[in-house]
């Protein structure tokens, strides 16, 4: 029976058609897939959905139904009552999704007070209860912590909470697995699996992770353009794809065999960590008194060599990005030894370690946090120039800005426009232009695919790997998605609870792997793929 659906739904801005005469419909209990690339109108028709189209948006046709209601003819009044209740939505970026300035206990308890009448202590329990079912580590004591606390994985948890307090009849899940890990991902899942089944919710899922739908999903429709281009049962349509623009997702997937036949080079060392410790205080009381700490990082050595990728791996919190941001001094250390061609980072200070900061340079995960609003590409891109290069004038400054949108396959007009005019994928290879800028010997990497589609992510690992090729720069890979690994990474670093448990070739890792928790992410990718 038809939970939802859509009738010839178009949306344009002004003369722009952003979703063009689409049409379906989600069955109770399903589970509806909608895929395509970045800008192609899936997250657009999912707004559509709940009403929250900006105001510029035109809407041609506007029918939607929930069972036999008529969504169009509701008033802002009636969609407060549906919105949260009978239709939920997990949102792609968790951190501009969630308020600064409320704990994450006070956001969850925000939707159940809304639509249920509960005493203090249900609302406490019931809030404890979503968190612990989205797997949040120590629940009881996180309730009172604020989204700049927690970890990107742990943040996207914490919607999801959101989005299943109201109990609702269907779930839009907007990559809602994007920051987590493979084996957080499988949990996730199974949660909403048993949900499901347990309530006959509907889930809409839209992803750019075609290994994740095609195991989770009943029905898929691909999206194009802003039209839907081939719509089927979800393995019938992974196996034998008919149009196009299909065929090319599928081909763009990352393959676990991809390091099969990768030779093995030895080259000089470039970066080597010892006995590296990152801690957090805890603190607790009146006057916050330190009564333990949070072991990011435990003791982490591991070493790079010169034109090679160390893919560091592990699940969400483990202290993947914490270290990738204490190497570069982003973040204070507790201790250990970090030597970039035999200069020891750990011992700098001041202009000394300026210096050094043209050698090792970072993307971080999310590009459009990372870059200022307010700034042109061009500036954004000169920046770490001015700061690191004072000696090049600005003629000199504006070529090498245009070289580097070239390198990375954007026009050169694009200095001076805005990091909002551009797709996800764009936005990261702006970022990669700026690590590029200072001729680093080394840039981190972290999660700088996660974001993005299937058939984009493809091109920025083959960007990634040819400037590699050209340039003989090192890469620390951080990342959840062994399918990348296995196409990007000459070594593995396995990391789990602050410590790196597994390290090798990433044959041998990926392939035979030694420790139970690295048998474990491989599991989960095989059975997800």
């Amino acid at each position: 029976m038809s939970l939802f659906a859509v009738e010839n739904l178009t949306i344009r801005f002004a003369e722009t058609v952003v979703v063009d005469k689409v049409t379906f419909e989600i069955h109770e209990g399903e589970t509806f897939s909608l895929v395509g690339e970045s800008g192609s109108g899936k997250s657009m028709t999912a707004l559509a959905a709940l009403n929250l189209l900006p105001h510029n948006a035109i809407i041609e046709s506007k029918t939607r139904y929930l069972g036999n209601e008529n969504l169009a003819e509701l008033s802002e009044k009636e969609w407060c009552k549906i919105r949260g209740r009978r239709i939920a939505i997990i949102f792609q970026d968790p951190i501009s999704s969630l308020n600064p300035i409320m704990s994450i206990g006070q956001q969850i308890a925000e939707v159940l007070t809304l639509h249920f009448k509960l005493s203090k202590v249900e609302l406490k329990n019931r809030v404890i209860e979503l968190l612990q079912q989205v797997e949040l580590p120590n629940a009881t004591q996180r309730v009172k912590d604020y989204p700049h606390q927690l970890s990107g994985g742990q943040r996207q948890r914490v919607m999801i909470a959101i989005a299943l307090a109201g109990k609702p009849d269907l779930l839009i899940a907007d990559e809602p697995t994007t920051a987590l890990d493979v084996t957080i991902q499988a949990q996730i899942l199974e949660l909403l699996k048993n949900i499901q089944a347990k309530t006959g919710m509907a889930l809409w899922l839209i992803s750019h992770d075609l290994a994740l739908v095609s195991s989770i999903a009943n029905r898929v429709a691909v999206m194009q353009n802003g039209k839907i281009v081939e719509t089927g049962e979800a393995k019938k349509l992974f196996q034998n794809p008919q149009h196009p623009y299909t065929k090319k997702l599928v081909a763009a997937l990352p393959s676990m065999q991809s390091c099969e036949n990768r030779a093995i080079r030895e080259s000089p060392l470039l970066l080597d960590v010892k006995n590296f410790h990152c801690h957090y205080p805890v603190r607790q009381g009146i006057l916050k008194r330190i009564v333990n700490y949070v072991r990011a990082v435990d003791g982490v050595s591991f070493s790079l060599q010169r034109g090679k990728t160390l893919a560091l791996v592990g699940e969400s919190g483990c202290g993947k990005s914490t270290l990738g941001k204490a190497l570069l001094h982003l973040i204070p250390s507790n201790g250990g030894e970090v030597f970039l061609n035999g200069i020891a980072l750990h011992s700098l200070t001041g202009e000394s370690l300026r210096k050094q900061r043209a050698e090792i340079q970072i993307v971080f995960q999310d590009p459009f946090s990372s870059m200022n609003p307010r700034m042109l590409v061009g500036e954004i891109i000169t920046e770490g120039l001015q700061a690191l290069k004072p000696q090049m004038t600005s003629v000199e400054r504006d070529i090498r800005v245009a070289m580097l949108l070239k390198q990375v396959e954007l026009p050169e007009d694009a200095m001076y426009r805005y990091p909002h005019e551009f797709s996800g994928g764009q936005r990261q290879r702006i970022c990669i232009a700026r690590a590029l800028a200072v001729e680093p010997k080394m840039i981190i990497c972290d999660e700088p695919t996660s974001a993005l589609d299937v058939s984009v992510q493809a091109q920025i690992i083959e960007l990634l790997k040819r400037l590699q090729r050209e340039k003989g720069m090192s890469y620390l890979f951080i990342t959840h998605d062994l399918g990348v690994v296995a196409e990007i990474a000459d070594d593995v670093a396995v990391m789990y609870k602050g410590k790196i448990v597994e390290i090798g070739d990433v044959r041998q890792v990926l392939g035979a792997p030694k420790h139970s928790y690295t048998q474990k992410l491989v599991n989960a990718v095989l059975k997800a793929v």
